[in-house]
């Protein structure tokens, strides 16, 4: 038996209960653990902004959640618009941090009103943003959240916000597809 199979089993013996007991031969042995080749299967399959089919196929889905992550830019646009991120682009963290927090207010200052994604446009020193909003409260309600909306995101983002937003009656207006 090798010397690295004495120490393997050693160091084995040494770990009970999901817990490292302390001894000067797992001391020695955790460099070969560090040092080691592992292989795995190839995982080719990705996962990400895809959704589970349903077994009675009623998940509705819009158009922009209908389109798989590799049609952006062939059969659907980007969520943000902005030139920070291009060569020498400025403040590109500063930005995706911007639109970060655009999202989350609008989600929370027009709660469960929006039906489809938070469109963001930065175009010279205006961001334009918009979406599609449901029907759901009066017209005055509907034109306060307008204007609270853009004077509190040009007062923290300090650069004039203009909302592009449409209405539908239904929710079902804006299904694309049943998956």
């Amino acid at each position: 038996m090798t010397s690295i199979m004495k120490s393997m089993r050693t160091a084995l013996k040494c770990i009970k209960n999901d817990k490292i007991v302390a001894s000067d031969t797992v001391g020695s042995f955790l460099p070969l653990i560090s040092t080691s080749f592992h292989t795995s299967a190839v995982c080719s399959k990705a996962q990400a902004g895809r959704y589970k089919v349903t077994k009675k196929r009623d998940r509705p889905l819009t158009y922009e959640q209908a389109n798989k992550p590799h049609d952006i830019g062939h059969r659907k646009s980007w969520n943000s618009w902005n030139t920070s991120n291009l060569l020498d682009g400025l403040r590109p963290s500063e930005t995706a941090i911007e639109d970060m927090f655009i999202r989350k207010f609008m989600s929370g200052t027009w709660h469960k009103l929006f039906l489809s994604e938070v469109i963001i446009k930065r175009r010279h020193n205006m961001i334009f943003i918009g979406g599609i909003v449901h029907q759901a409260i009066h017209a005055r309600k509907m034109y306060f959240l307008l204007g609270y909306t853009e004077e509190i995101l040009s007062y923290i983002l300090k650069c004039p916000v203009k909302l592009e937003l449409q209405t539908v009656s239904d929710r079902k207006d804006v299904v694309f597809k049943y998956i």
